[in-house]
């Protein structure tokens, strides 16, 4: 396998290093990388890295019955495995955590009584457990959270990380120059069929043709709905999958507010607001909320009656839409059509990676006018529609800024980089750069 970089390390060795560091909760998706991310991480930061998977041996959880004393329990661990795990020097993974409530909560108690010992626990369904009772407080743990990887992990994936610093270094607000323009295009739309998931990627740069990476995400797919059936509560388990794979028809939609019908006709929102909060917890969906208002802080003016869902992958939502990776070869059309799903998807994806906090779009219901997401920087508020193609004309935009009189509107497309007025059009493909572009401004 093809030694991935990822961003999260750089959040790692902060954590390491930090003098309030607690044990560590790394939250993600299946097969997102967490397991592959601490086990790279204990290896070349510590001088030893002791690694407990709580699904593969669910013996451990007999060392966590009874008491939670910190000391009995490294030692047990240190017997158990016929190893000794020091304090400081040594990294303990704590693996698929959530099958094992007691060990989560131990975490506090580590924090508390035994801070010395450097523990990083990781679980695919992690968010799922820690909105049930009995979860340990959350003021006790350090939180991080991996994403599937970004365009710019990407281009550092398939070897071509000068576009990623080229990306990363702009330095005024000018059109690139046409063939790193071309270059950068093409490797987004590999992009993406290929989607962000490490496995689909490694399988891709080892073999460029779209058809291994496609086997890769029909198999995660599958280990979702596997999930479902293991870990959801019985009777949420035929609403997680409708809701999961009505996906591409919620976004197949020109409006793309979610409609529980598309779910299933007559369906209600009480019914299925469960299984919404778990594809939420398990990291497998992003929920986007209307606000009434474009106003700092965007949180308060959320009406959470309507929103939209995006897939957490964007090569996992054309697996999942069916989208025929052969065909996408010779016509890549096929991605921006579609209603510009894929594009949308994109941008959700990454900006959820970017900000880290939830995602927010507004709409004026009297006019048609809607602003795909808005963005908090400082505090300003800064609309960014995202378009599919190299079209830009938008009704939306300009009605909002003739509403809201707003210093800058943004909107990420195929085009290169420009401003024009008050308009600023972002590549897609240098969206991750957005922070820096407007901070140029």
């Amino acid at each position: 396998m093809v030694t991935m970089k990822r961003d999260i390390y750089r959040d790692l060795q902060a954590w390491r290093g930090s003098k309030f560091r607690k044990p560590l909760v790394l939250r993600g998706a299946r097969q997102t990388g967490k397991t592959y991310i601490l086990q790279r991480f204990g290896e070349r930061e510590y001088q030893q890295c002791h690694y407990f998977n709580f699904e593969e041996d669910s013996r451990l959880a007999s060392l966590f019955e009874g008491d939670l004393d910190t000391g009995r329990i490294i030692r047990d661990l240190s017997l158990y495995r016929n190893c000794d795990i020091r304090r400081v020097e040594h990294l303990i993974i704590f693996d698929e955590v959530q099958a094992c409530n007691a060990a989560l909560n131990s975490l506090k108690y580590f924090n508390e009584h035994d801070n010395d010992y450097h523990i990083a626990s990781a679980g695919s369904l992690l968010g799922v457990r820690m909105s049930k009772p009995r979860s340990f407080p959350v003021g006790k743990v350090d939180f991080l959270d991996l994403y599937p990887m970004t365009f710019y992990e990407f281009l550092d994936a398939t070897g071509e990380s000068r576009y990623r610093a080229y990306l990363e270094d702009i330095d005024r607000i000018a059109p690139l120059p046409d063939a790193f323009h071309d270059a950068l295009t093409g490797l987004l739309q590999r992009y993406y069929l290929v989607g962000g998931m490490p496995e689909a990627v490694n399988r891709h740069t080892a073999d460029p043709g779209f058809g291994n990476g496609r086997t890769v995400q029909k198999s995660i797919l599958d280990s979702y709905t596997l999930d479902f059936a293991k870990h959801a509560p019985s009777s949420d388990i035929p609403k997680l999958s409708l809701v999961w794979e009505s996906l591409p028809s919620q976004l197949a939609r020109e409006n793309k507010k979610f409609l529980f019908s598309v779910v299933k006709e007559g369906a209600r929102a009480r019914e299925y607001e469960n299984a919404l909060t778990w594809l939420t917890g398990a990291g497998l969906i992003h929920r986007s909320v209307l606000v009434t208002a474009p106003k700092v802080p965007l949180k308060a003016y959320r009406d959470a009656s309507s929103f939209k869902i995006y897939a957490c992958d964007v090569g996992l939502l054309g697996a999942l839409a069916e989208v025929p990776a052969e065909a996408v070869q010779s016509d890549l059309s096929i991605l921006t059509e579609y209603h510009g799903a894929f594009i949308e998807n994109y941008v959700a994806q990454h900006l959820a990676a970017m900000t880290g906090i939830g995602l927010h779009y507004w709409k004026n219901v009297g006019r048609a006018a809607e602003i795909d997401f808005l963005l908090q920087h400082g505090s300003s508020i800064v609309p960014l529609e995202a378009k599919s193609g190299v079209n830009l004309r938008s009704k939306s935009l300009a009605f909002y800024a003739t509403k809201y009189r707003p210093p800058l509107v943004v909107r990420t497309s195929l085009r290169n980089l420009k401003v024009d007025d008050r308009v600023l059009n972002v590549p897609l493909y240098a969206l991750q750069s957005l922070p820096r572009i407007l901070g140029l401004l």
